[in-house]
């Protein structure tokens, strides 16, 4: 099985007895480890699916968690009500864990686990697993993902201050590698950068800055000596995006090399070149995807695989594609395979692995990347004058920046100077067999299997070493408060049968927990309001409807329910509302119904929009609506957005939804201006 942390070639010694041809194919460079990131429902489903999978050819996991995994909550908290298993797999407590990799070769496996406020908890469960299937610890390969930075920037799934969060890394890296030496402790994610806005130039960037900050905290700490640091470094993976602009994206992968080989050895003076690999993965862009004719997004990720693959010196050694129809819903295991199968053909039937750097002299490449890395290089450099990544977190600057490169971006698809094939030109199509019938295009999650998770969860508290979990979460809380490692007394929480969920509150109890900053108060003008533009017209249209309803402004309270962080269309439907004269509320992610219904009373808003791109849509829309009727609020309509298929959108609308919007639905503007039409028709105005 190839690692991907090996990026030499695979070519072997001629012996001299082969055939050409048999010569020839002995010099082809070894293919990518191939991945399909999948998890669902609970651990016994989510285990059958691997399995499955590796039998097609799959060489390597990918597991995605679910929300309140990700986030450490309990299937049972309020705050979890119509996340479990919809956007991964529940995992709970070791009962889980020892389900999901059931007869699974754990030694043999390259497992990659996309979790980071809880990595440290979820690490540990599968290190007891792994012990208990008898496998070599210096032997377990595999990621954790645990990039806590990008988290307050872009998914939303951190737990704790920036802080004690880079202390939960620190102790992973220092116990990894000591303990777990193929495995990387962390892999500095600059994917959901990209899909949160950033330019090539901002993704290498704020992820180099990322890697700096967590590379000082771990050389400060004192718990690696200076002559191990070499260690720590050549642990250090990436997880990076690239998107349909193939050959800037290209450029992109050898500016990040070229960078990291030149901080690792200046900055922290690491000799050997093989711990200066940059070793990385990839998920092609999913923010590219669309909903409208999704068949072209097959040539899309066709494209932007090829922008990680075509550079030998650059070429990514983990590759995981995202599906055609994951605009629609989730994807089904023969979508999925379908992704499969293009890494397949690329690697063993095209020539692509059998010749050197084919880019490698290019005046043209070489020009390109030079102009990125001096532009990371001066943004970098920006960013270590205010202190690092963590205090550019704190302040908001990183997230400004993003909310205002999206916002540009959003503003170039609208006016259609930058084009989207079968979004904003050539829209016209001839019927698709693929969604001749959309419900059946995507996979969905038995809303039943929330009550078994839970009932499940119920069974293992009660069956459990009462005393010994109660000690164990004891001395986390103890450990918390001073300096230990803290991977010693998760490791005993794990064996004592402590929940994702008790894990992480009696860290919260001493930790305390993080809001991040929106980025929308600070985020500039994208789109011109100039007499005559379409943003002119609804900014009239909001000012006539404040007046005629006498107030200084249309209220908008944007938000966010359940545990779903992916934030960039509520924070670009916040803003553009801004820009186009309503005054927003919008207080950030992971809020109840019941918050989200006093938030708008205590508002007086005129409208509520709701945003939600993990599918609990059918269990927390009706509730928010049901308990604004309770409160006596039955002139404020509410509209949704989100990737929600047709049935669910019909249902809402039945339930008393104004409005949903889905990701066909690109102009913001347009949103905007049906956004006040609501207004008028709840209040009885003119349309």
């Amino acid at each position: 099985m190839t690692h991907p942390d090996d990026l030499g070639s695979a070519s072997e010694p001629n012996t001299g007895s082969e055939r050409p041809e048999e010569r020839e194919r002995k010099k082809r460079d070894r293919p990518w480890l191939m991945r399909t990131y999948a998890g669902h429902s609970t651990a016994e489903a989510s285990n059958e699916l691997y399995r499955r999978n590796l039998a097609k050819g799959q060489t390597g996991l990918s597991v995605a968690f679910d929300l309140p995994t990700q986030t450490g909550y309990d299937p049972d908290h309020i705050l979890a009500r119509g996340e479990v298993g919809r956007v991964g797999v529940p995992v709970s407590h070791l009962g889980d864990m020892r389900r999901l990799f059931q007869d699974i070769p754990l030694e043999a496996m390259n497992t990659s686990m996309t979790i980071n406020a809880t990595a440290m908890w979820l690490l540990a469960l599968y290190q007891v697993v792994a012990e208990e299937h008898g496998a070599s610890l210096a032997k377990l390969q595999g990621t954790t993902q645990n990039d806590i930075i990008k988290e307050y920037l872009s998914r939303g799934t951190h737990v704790f201050p920036p802080g004690p969060s880079l202390r939960l890394t620190t102790d992973m890296i220092a116990y990894t590698v000591e303990h777990i030496p193929k495995w990387n402790p962390i892999n500095i994610c600059s994917y959901h950068l990209q899909e949160a806005g950033a330019t090539p130039v901002q993704e290498i960037a704020y992820a180099m800055s990322t890697a700096i900050a967590v590379l000082d905290a771990v050389r400060d700490s004192g718990q690696v000596p200076q002559e191990r640091m070499g260690e720590v470094v050549g642990r250090i993976s990436f997880f990076v995006n690239a998107g349909v602009r193939f050959i800037e994206e290209m450029c992109k992968m050898r500016a990040f090399n070229r960078m990291w080989d030149t901080i690792t050895r200046e900055r922290y003076g690491i000799e050997d070149p093989k711990q200066r690999r940059f070793r990385y993965g990839v998920q092609v862009n999913s923010l590219g995807l669309t909903e409208a004719q999704p068949e072209n997004n097959v040539q899309r990720i066709v494209l932007e695989m090829l922008a990680v693959t075509l550079s030998k010196d650059a070429r990514a050694r983990a590759v995981q594609l995202p599906a055609w129809n994951e605009a629609l819903g989730l994807p089904r295991p023969w979508d999925q395979q379908w992704s499969l199968r293009i890494q397949q053909v690329l690697a063993h039937e095209s020539d692509l692995l059998e010749y050197e750097d084919i880019f490698e002299g290019s005046r043209v490449i070489e020009a390109k990347v030079d102009e990125i890395v001096k532009a990371a290089t001066a943004e970098i450099d920006r960013v270590q004058e205010m202190g690092g990544a963590i205090p550019a977190v704190e302040s908001g600057y990183l997230k400004s920046q993003l909310v205002s490169s999206h916002a540009e971006r959003r503003a170039r698809i609208e006016s259609g100077e930058e084009k989207v094939v079968g979004v904003n030109s050539y829209e016209s199509t001839e019927p698709s067999p693929l969604t001749a019938d959309l419900d059946g295009a995507i996979m969905t999650v038995d809303p039943a299997g929330e009550a078994r998770v839970i009932a499940a969860l119920g069974e293992w508290r009660a069956g459990r070493d009462e005393p010994r979990a109660q000690l164990a979460i004891a001395a986390l809380k103890s450990a918390a408060t001073g300096e230990a490692n803290l991977f010693g007394p998760t490791l005993e929480c794990a064996r004592a049968g402590v929940t994702t969920g008790e894990w992480s509150f009696a860290l919260r109890d001493v930790f305390g927990e993080f809001r991040a900053p929106t980025g929308v108060s600070s985020a500039p003008v994208a789109v011109t309001a100039a007499p005559g533009t379409p943003l002119a017209e609804v900014r009239r249209m909001v000012a006539d409807t404040a007046k005629e309803l006498g107030v200084g402004k249309l209220r908008l309270l944007v938000g966010k329910p359940g545990l779903d962080g992916h934030s960039n269309g509520a924070e670009q439907i916040a803003v553009r509302a801004r820009d186009a004269g309503f005054e927003v509320v919008y207080q950030g992610i992971r809020l109840t119904p019941e918050q989200i219904v006093a938030a708008a009373v205590a508002e007086d808003v005129h409208c509520v929009g709701l945003s939600i791109l993990s599918g609990s849509h059918a269990a927390l829309v009706p509730d928010v609506l049901t308990r604004l009727r309770r409160a006596g609020v039955d002139d404020v309509p509410v509209i949704a957005g989100g990737i929600i298929p047709p049935a669910d959108a019909a249902a809402l609308l039945e339930a008393g939804v104004a409005a949903v919007f889905t990701p066909k639905d690109f102009g913001i503007t347009g949103i905007i201006g049906r956004i006040v039409e609501e207004i008028r028709r709840a209040n009885k105005l003119e349309a």
